[in-house]
């Protein structure tokens, strides 16, 4: 069966054809460990655990690698760790940060039936791979050293911004770029720079006499060439990446070993929302994996992200879960599903996921699975899909955390925060609790069914 996938770089969709199908190779970035990972970065762990679960299925386990990134070295890591172990040296202090959220990420993740990536490189473990790509890229003029900083020359590289498809003054009109004396051009963007005191750093390259340590787009250049080689197969992320992240790797890579593309397929999942608007936590709408978890089970978390198509936006709401639990429960709810062991995708659930991840198309064929009775077939394409288990009950509703929140709501509305006291409605709704304020100024509070 043919697998089309849609390539940001062409605007297209397009027939995949690997490198070489006995070593298909797909890199994605990765989290920053700093922090509980949020329900928008669980968009692009599932969405490339189901790829990398179609790419196995295709061409075999053991002829697919996939390569998944920890970003380690970064000034949020630098803050928490300062702020969580003030009494430490930083660089311990920094160690301890990211393996806990390291661990805490892969917990997250492991509870949303996504597989374990076939390598998952830390940054700071390619610093030499990292220098070597810099060294290249001087040597070949398309990077410069000013005041102990490496500097990718943009001017350099003609066909900058082809990703993107932003031309160079469009991109100055719109970046937030960083204003510095010391670059050729506004758009030149850093891949090393000196250390401050106290800061983890590295001997520099290019004949620096500082330590210094890596800028962020560097890292996924060299991680990549490390585990995948100069040019591999596909490159994936949320689309928030495409500019700068993503335009500033393919420059880096292109430049650096002076081939044509880096990637032969860029795939990017869409945005995520909650509740129709943009995810902050200023508007009280933000919440980790670990939040959700703790209300939702992970299964269907996973399920609700799949109904929508990877590329389009999908609007995060409880009533969204709720359909998301009440399907799964019916989809699962036979014996087989629970005794069942074997994983395979039924003919039309592999026919819709071979276009382009097509998973509400996925999921329609798992509903006429159940409609004809075709429980085998159904209950191993939901494993193949990474949903082992039912549903087992709807999330249970922490009462002294409704009460607490109630009452910090009401003392809000008595100083007339309403900002604050809609903020606080808003984190109720989102754990599946609905409010109906009385005349009396009492209000009631009931678990969402």
């Amino acid at each position: 069966m043919e697998l089309r996938l849609y390539d940001t770089l062409t605007r297209e969709k397009r027939l995949f054809e690997p490198l070489d199908p006995n070593r298909v190779r797909m890199y994605v970035c990765g989290p920053t460990v700093y922090d509980f990972a949020h329900i928008g970065n669980a968009r692009p762990a599932i969405v490339f655990d189901v790829l990398f679960r179609l790419l196995r299925h295709l061409y075999g386990a053991e002829h697919v690698t996939y390569v998944r990134n920890i970003t380690d070295v970064d000034d949020k890591i630098n803050a928490r760790a300062a702020q969580e172990y003030p009494s430490l040296p930083l660089n311990e202090a920094i160690r301890l940060v990211t393996e806990k959220t390291e661990r805490q990420y892969h917990e997250d993740v492991d509870a949303l039936g996504c597989l374990r990536p076939t390598i998952e490189p830390r940054a700071t473990e390619h610093i030499a791979e990292m220098k070597a790509l810099i060294e290249r890229l001087v040597a070949a003029g398309h990077a410069y050293v000013a005041e102990d900083h490496v500097l990718f020359s943009v001017p350099s590289m003609p066909d900058y911004g082809k990703l993107a498809k932003r031309s160079l003054e469009e991109m100055k009109a719109g970046a937030r770029v960083e204003v510095a004396p010391y670059k050729r051009d506004p758009m030149d963007f850093v891949l090393w720079k000196p250390s401050k005191e106290g800061e983890p750093g590295w001997p520099s390259p290019s004949g620096i006499s500082t330590a210094g340590r890596p800028g962020w787009h560097i890292e996924c250049s060299a991680m990549s060439w490390k585990h995948l080689g100069e040019t591999f197969d596909i490159h994936g992320g949320g689309i928030d990446l495409v500019f700068p992240h993503h335009e500033n790797e393919i420059a880096q890579s292109r430049c650096g070993f002076h081939a044509p593309v880096m990637a032969n397929y860029w795939m990017h999942n869409g945005f995520l929302q909650v509740e129709g608007e943009k995810m902050s936590k200023s508007l009280g709408n933000f919440f980790t994996i670990r939040e959700l978890l703790a209300d939702w089970p992970g299964e269907v978390l996973r399920f609700n992200m799949l109904r929508t198509q990877y590329r389009q936006p999908i609007d995060w709401t409880v009533r969204g879960l709720e359909e998301s639990f009440d399907t799964l429960v019916s989809l699962t709810d036979f014996p087989e599903f629970a005794t069942g062991h074997d994983e395979a995708f039924a003919p039309a659930v592999l026919e819709a996921l071979c276009d382009d991840l097509n998973t509400p198309q996925a999921i329609a064929e798992l509903h006429a699975l159940h409609r004809r009775g075709e429980h085998a077939a159904l209950a191993s394409t939901l494993r193949a899909l990474g949903i082992r288990e039912q549903p087992k009950s709807r999330r249970a509703v922490d009462e002294s955390k409704v009460v607490s929140l109630l009452d910090a709501r009401n003392a809000a509305r008595k100083a007339r925060n309403f900002k604050e006291a809609d903020r606080i409605r808003d984190e109720l709704k989102a754990m599946g609790v609905e409010l109906e304020d009385k005349k009396d100024g009492t209000t009631l509070w009931k678990v969402k069914r």
